[in-house]
């Protein structure tokens, strides 16, 4: 009996140490203080597979993504500053929440309901990412952290009505998860008190042979499985043509690398824009379920992330305006093609465009977009 009874209490130890073993955890701390002295927190989720996110409250925004090669060691594959600092003096989005609406708006202007809203413009003639205190620039409340099977944190902001100039209050939340597949999610959920207009995204720069690699981001393999994309005039508003990807310098659809075409001012579109910072339609309209919409793959290190959503159109930018000016985490200096940014949203300057869909959130209704990171490695060639 008292063996029997030793085997029992080893097995219920054993099964504790086990459970405890597979739980992930969320852990936050101070990242730093704003200028009116409000914190600004840090979660770092870790899952069982050791892979690390930090989450930081500026801006809801992607600060570290710790993942293996596929010889095991582990790298940086998300661009951004060490400290907070870095973020407050130049932000450029770096692994932001951007909103109200993602990407531009021509001249800044959109009409609802018979009414006309302006705006801030802060991309040449336009606005961009929201205006100039769009989301990425706003202190988030941690409203919820939970350890488990899936770590998470969720952040709230409430944007007051008439911010930036857009109607109503919106209530805004994103929520991070990290599961033990080494999947990151990013779930939006928006809604308001009247109607407005919303296209969350986040702005993550990501380079698969990891921050401060010496030849950046050019030789990562990226993957769009698009057949169009929309063109833009010289200020990066879409013209409203569907173009064919086919025979163009555009065509990802089998993998190419970043640096292959991104100086190949043969096509006008890459002289618009110094590079790619083009809109890929995956689709007309939101997909019933998610599917991948982009793939970037690092050859030497195996690295290799999956991006998954059910938005039609993702935005690819291949880094162009990194000049030489900001020092990053790795204590190297950000050139053009470090770093790539992968946004899943609503096509640019939909409120003004109805071919493109629509932006508008009424009271009553949710806002939602939902993405996820998938990381895994490839086995040598």
């Amino acid at each position: 009996m008292r063996t029997a009874a030793i085997s029992c209490l080893t097995l219920i130890a054993l099964s504790a140490g086990a459970t405890t073993a597979l739980a992930g955890t969320a852990q936050r701390a101070e990242f730093g203080r704003m200028p009116d002295g409000r914190v600004v927190e840090a979660i770092t989720l870790t899952n069982d597979a050791g892979m690390t996110v930090r989450v930081i409250a500026l801006g809801a925004a992607i600060q570290s993504v710790m993942v293996p090669d596929r010889d095991g060691q582990m790298a940086d594959v998300a661009i951004g500053y060490a400290t907070l600092d870095g973020y407050l003096a130049m932000p450029e989005y770096f692994g932001a929440t951007v909103g109200r609406v993602a990407n531009r708006i021509a001249g800044g202007r959109f009409e609802l309901d018979g009414k006309t809203y302006q705006t801030p413009v802060n991309n040449g003639p336009n606005a961009l990412h929201g205006g100039t205190a769009g989301f990425d620039k706003v202190l988030w409340e941690v409203v919820e952290i939970e350890s488990g099977d899936a770590p998470s944190v969720t952040l709230r902001y409430v944007s007051p009505d008439g911010d930036q100039g857009y109607p109503g209050e919106l209530t805004t939340t994103a929520t991070y998860a990290l599961n033990d597949a080494n999947e990151l999610s990013i779930d939006y959920r928006a809604t308001t008190d009247a109607p407005t207009v919303v296209n969350l995204s986040n702005h993550g720069y990501w380079n698969m042979a990891g921050d401060g690699a010496t030849a950046g981001a050019l030789g990562n393999l990226l993957t769009i499985p698009a057949e169009e994309y929309t063109p833009t005039d010289a200020t990066a508003i879409p013209t409203g043509e569907f173009r064919k990807v086919e025979g163009t310098v555009f065509d990802f659809r089998t993998a190419t690398a970043v640096g292959d075409r991104v100086r190949d001012a043969s096509d006008e579109q890459i002289v618009f824009g110094r590079g790619y910072d083009h809109n890929w339609v995956i689709s007309r309209e939101r997909s019933a379920e998610p599917r991948m919409i982009a793939r970037l793959e690092d050859p030497v290190s195996g690295r290799t992330m999956e991006l998954i959503s059910d938005q039609p159109g993702v935005q690819f930018y291949s880094g162009n305006f990194f000049d030489g000016t900001i020092v990053g985490k790795s204590d190297r200096i950000y050139r053009m093609g470090d770093a790539v940014v992968l946004e899943p949203q609503m096509f640019p300057d939909t409120p003004n465009q109805p071919a493109f869909g629509s932006v508008r959130l009424d009271p009553g209704q949710t806002y939602r977009n939902h993405m996820v990171f998938r990381f895994s490695t490839t086995p040598r060639r």
